[in-house]
């Protein structure tokens, strides 16, 4: 999934940016307690981390999982925040909605044993060159004449006629 989201409205063309999601889910438990998610180091590229449900994986004890997360507050300095306090007999999964962190972020098993999934979407955001988006909009001009020449026009049912 891939779209042109406008940064700015005076910026025009050249303050397009390109958004791609991915598929991201970490497995937290006593044995591997915490996960960090990094994007590339390329200088075009912004990472975000959507979280979107945590749970509890199969095996679970009887115990409280707190799931905690680390990253950089608006100010530049790194906070550690609980997000999800769950335990098998009350509340097993967690939706956060669309919860959105840019990179560097570490998820972490605070409390309890797991095993806790943790799912949502990697975001990768880059600036759109100008000849970038001039060829993208010719290809979905074509693909849309092709889609309304294999369209044919709605005819009604024929009526049977009773004998």
């Amino acid at each position: 999934m891939s779209f042109h989201d406008d940064e700015s409205s005076d910026q025009g063309l050249a303050g397009q940016s390109k958004l791609e999601s991915f598929l991201f889910s970490c497995e937290l438990s006593s044995k591997v307690p915490f996960y960090t998610f990094q994007g590339d180091e390329e200088e075009d590229l912004e990472h975000f981390l959507e979280l979107r449900t945590i749970c509890l994986g199969e095996g679970v004890k009887e115990e409280s999982n707190v799931v905690e997360v680390t990253a950089m507050n608006h100010q530049g300095k790194t906070i550690s925040v609980p997000i999800a306090n769950l335990h098998i007999s009350c509340l097993p999964m967690v939706s956060l909605g669309e919860f959105e962190l840019k990179a560097p972020v570490t998820i972490r098993l605070k409390a309890g044993s797991g095993p806790v999934t943790v799912s949502g979407l990697h975001l990768i955001a880059s600036q759109v060159e100008d000849s970038d988006l001039s060829d993208e909009d010719d290809e979905s001009e074509e693909e849309d004449e092709e889609e309304e020449e294999e369209i044919s026009p709605i005819k009604p049912a024929k009526k049977k006629q009773r004998q």
